[in-house]
């Protein structure tokens, strides 16, 4: 069941692209990394403010093709066929995607919180990382999304 979340896709879209210094251009192109022909009207309208008339909402399926052409476009394009686009996205499903993206390990992950003021133990971040259907599982909150999205920032403008 899709939870209610605050930080929208389109907030961790422009988040992304920020980070990346990605122009529209580079954004179209991470979209094509999974074949994708996203037009540079919507690629623009999912970065205004939610007020402006133009301003579109990202789906969750928009963003988890960005996501994974993001994974294609830092880490290469598995041969064979993509995986499948997932319909909903959950904060957990978003910090998965920029794990894979980023090369990240554990470590790597704890240190981009810690960077925020986020200490995590390594059970907590397991717990994000576990499939929604195990025991241990735990929603990622928007704090927390928003703090690795930080020190992700932090840690690339090095």
């Amino acid at each position: 069941m899709k939870q209610n979340k605050q930080m929208t896709n389109n907030a961790v879209f422009k988040r992304l692209r920020f980070i990346e210094g990605f122009n529209n251009a580079k954004l179209k192109s991470i979209f094509e990394e999974v074949d994708y022909d996203a037009n540079l009207v919507d690629i623009e309208a999912w970065q205004k403010e939610e007020e402006a008339t133009d301003f579109k909402a990202l789906s969750d399926v928009e963003l988890a093709l960005f996501l994974n052409g993001l994974i294609n476009y830092k880490r290469g394009k598995k041969p064979g066929k993509q995986p499948p686009i997932e319909t909903e996205l959950e904060n957990n499903d978003i910090l998965k995607k920029l794990k894979i993206a980023y090369k990240l390990n554990s470590e790597d992950m704890l240190k981009l919180f810690k960077l925020k003021g986020k200490t995590l133990s390594k059970n907590e971040l397991s717990a994000f990382l576990r499939n929604p259907d195990q025991d241990q599982y735990r929603v990622l909150q928007d704090q927390y999304l928003r703090n690795f999205l930080s020190g992700l920032q932090l840690h690339l403008k090095k």
